[in-house]
């Protein structure tokens, strides 16, 4: 975890564009600028990803294709968004490392039950990042690398053999069914399902009634403040 100090001069939106874990008046920066950057790089480029990939996908989508002036266009730009995307997701993976090792905590962690809201109670054990974001965190690379390794050679159908590509259609299309659900549910848990999360990954605070809710030890380390 970053350097955890209490801030009383700057401003908190000045303070978050370099430091993190600090607490200013009744609010904490919980990601700095840079973490914000790279969070929403990748997320452009998975929105382009998508959106130039679904009319390539099926016809059901073929008129989506007009956004981007054409198939044609869409194909190269898929798959140049798609080395875009492998990119950022490395960036993120590497810049993340540090905060998304498993703890002994974290392996108890259980998604039904967080579904339901049931470990959010105050003054909880769970550190900043949660364990199933930190799940979350580690099918990224991988999930990159599903999709990344079967769209080559998709993208040069004449270097490879008609058999490597068949072999990699259904594994792309796997890739990406997964990416489209993951997201869905990281748009659901980081908007509805918690106001004020998304608000880290725009200004990069959240509020010590949230911090103490959602992530109690993260909370108190950055307070100080007893169980």
């Amino acid at each position: 975890m970053s350097e955890v100090t209490s801030q009383a001069g700057p401003g908190i939106v000045a303070v978050a564009r370099d430091r993190e874990n600090v607490l200013v008046g009744d609010e904490i920066v919980r990601h700095k600028l840079s973490s914000r950057v790279i969070h929403w790089t990748v997320a452009l480029f998975f929105t382009v990803c998508l959106f130039t990939g679904l009319p390539i996908w099926s016809p059901i989508f073929g008129w989506m294709a007009a956004l981007f002036g054409g198939l044609t266009v869409c194909r190269w730009l898929h798959a140049w968004s798609g080395v875009g995307f492998a990119f950022a997701s490395i960036w993120m993976t590497l810049h993340w490392l540090g905060d998304m090792r498993m703890t002994d905590e974290d392996k108890k962690f259980s998604m039904i039950e967080y579904l339901k809201f049931s470990q959010h109670s105050e003054d909880n054990d769970v550190g900043k990042y949660n364990g199933g974001q930190k799940l979350f965190f580690w099918t990224v690379l991988p999930a990159m690398l599903l999709v990344l390794l079967t769209g080559i050679p998709l993208w040069w159908p004449q270097e490879f053999s008609w058999r490597l590509r068949q072999f990699c259609v259904p594994l792309h299309d796997i890739g990406f069914i997964f990416w489209f659900v993951a997201i869905v549910a990281h748009v659901y848990l980081g908007t509805a399902a918690e106001p004020g999360t998304f608000r880290s990954m725009v200004r990069g605070t959240v509020t010590r009634a949230w911090a103490r809710l959602h992530h109690g030890r993260w909370y108190r380390d950055v307070t100080g403040e007893r169980r």
